[in-house]
């Protein structure tokens, strides 16, 4: 049982914002620890009721009432200070903590905590280590940002020292926790709206790997030279993998695709051949993503046959490349969260893997700040697709003060040669692609926000 003795004092504590991802796994483990926990959130969802049945009282709105009964109020960085809860905590002189700090409390109630970072591939890969960890029976406490089957969820709480989650860099929210095991998946040009430069980025991932202990582990891409640099920084133990660096500990040779665009490949451990491995998710994104967990869980003492089995059965956690159905004149229809040109184009790197006729992708650009740095690599890397829609900018946390839009993509993608089409309207949008796709062809939705809506549109009943 972890140690709870520096949260003990808030035995009641209410949650606004409660039903997002990180928000409702830190809500199951409190109640698990035996908190009494409420919570609030905008609008009903799967999580909230699942919450509600797990006895954690939610509801939908501002109720104060549940302010008045709390000893702190935990917040996401979503809501505003002057939301009536947190005005009514301010009023009772309630604490407030946003949820970085607060969940920076739980990573130090464990005696290991496993951080997954990185600006693309998290969820996934902390997906595969989670199963990994189940399949090995380590009762693992787990956060992922994204539905999982086998967590039938987004969390799953353990009665273990592991605490396995997704460790974000924006807002450098990551600088809050304690890890005892960190892997670092890439770094790139993102959240410029709060970092400026790719240098700050850089430095927050450098102050990142500071806080691993001597006897910590820390885990990094060997084909991303930024991520390379960072073992100079820590003095835990290190562990590189990656697929076109041959000199890094653990490197995927012989790589191979099926029709379905799934991938076989051996894995070599300084030089020696350590096993084949078969996904069933695609891209060469993925085979990397699987190189960071085989080099975890190894280090951890997971026995080989039982990581080979959970990565096996992995089949991707919720919006990375699901498959949604089939359209009435049988395309195929597919949804992936990617919202960074990188992401953009490891996801068509994918779809060039499988047997198709032609590609139409729906694109939902994500934050007018991100759209308006990266308009030129948004529009390069949508070049991939045959045929390319892109609907209004998913605002987020954002008001439009960069005088942007996605016509300006719109316009960017035919200046480089190509046709692509403005349509705002998801029903505009979900007939036009219903009226003019083929028989094997692919469609995807692409983006961070609502364009998933548009697969109910498509997928015959």
């Amino acid at each position: 049982m972890p140690n709870i003795d520096s949260i003990k004092k808030y035995k009641n504590i209410h949650m606004i914002g409660i039903g997002g991802v990180s928000m409702s796994g830190i809500a199951a483990i409190l109640k698990n620890w035996g908190f009494h926990v409420t919570g609030s959130d905008w609008c009903e969802s799967e999580t909230t009721k699942k919450l509600n049945d797990f006895g954690i009282k939610v509801s939908i709105g501002h109720p104060i009432e549940y302010v008045a009964n709390c000893d702190v109020v935990v917040y996401s960085a979503a809501v505003p200070q002057d939301d009536p809860e947190m005005l009514e905590a301010k009023r009772l002189h309630i604490p407030t903590i946003e949820r970085a700090d607060f969940l920076g409390e739980l990573t130090r109630c464990y005696q290991d905590t496993i951080c997954i970072s990185g600006t693309h591939g998290k969820t996934t890969t902390t997906s595969m280590i989670a199963l990994c960890f189940m399949e090995a029976m380590e009762n693992p406490t787990i956060q992922v940002g994204a539905f999982l089957k086998p967590l039938n969820g987004n969390y799953m709480v353990g009665n273990s020292e592991h605490f396995i989650i997704e460790a974000c860099e924006y807002v450098e929210s990551f600088l809050k926790f304690s890890p005892k095991a960190e892997i670092i998946l890439n770094i790139d040009n993102d959240h410029l709206d709060y970092f400026k430069t790719f240098d700050n980025i850089k430095n927050a991932f450098i102050k990142y790997v500071k806080l691993l202990p001597d006897d910590g582990t820390l885990i990094v891409n060997a084909d991303d030279l930024n991520c390379l640099d960072l073992i100079s920084y820590a003095n835990a133990c290190s562990i590189t993998y990656g697929i076109k660096n041959e000199n890094a500990d653990y490197c995927a040779k012989n790589i191979v695709f099926d029709n379905d665009g799934f991938s076989k490949f051996d894995v070599f451990y300084q030089g020696n051949l350590w096993d084949s491995i078969s996904l069933h998710i695609p891209g060469v994104h993925n085979i990397s993503n699987a190189l960071a967990c085989i080099a975890l869980c190894s280090k951890y003492g997971i026995a080989k046959d039982v990581i080979k089995s959970a990565l096996s059965k992995f089949t991707g956690a919720h919006r990375r490349f699901e498959y949604k159905g089939k359209m009435a004149n049988c395309a195929s229809v597919y949804d992936d969260y990617g919202h960074h040109p990188t992401e953009i184009t490891a996801t068509a790197k994918s779809l060039a893997n499988k047997k198709y006729n032609q590609s139409w992708v729906i694109f939902q650009p994500h934050t007018y700040s991100r759209t308006k740095t990266l308009l030129e690599d948004f529009a390069k890397a949508l070049l991939n697709f045959d045929n390319i829609v892109v609907v209004d900018i998913y605002a987020a946390r954002e008001k439009n003060t960069y005088d942007i839009s996605s016509k300006d993509l719109v316009e960017k993608i035919n200046d480089l040669g190509k046709n692509a089409m403005y349509i705002p309207d998801f029903k505009e949008c979900a007939n036009y692609i219903t009226n003019n796709v083929k028989e094997n062809d692919i469609v995807m939705t692409l983006g961070a926000g609502t364009v998933v809506d548009i697969c109910s549109m498509l997928v015959k009943p």
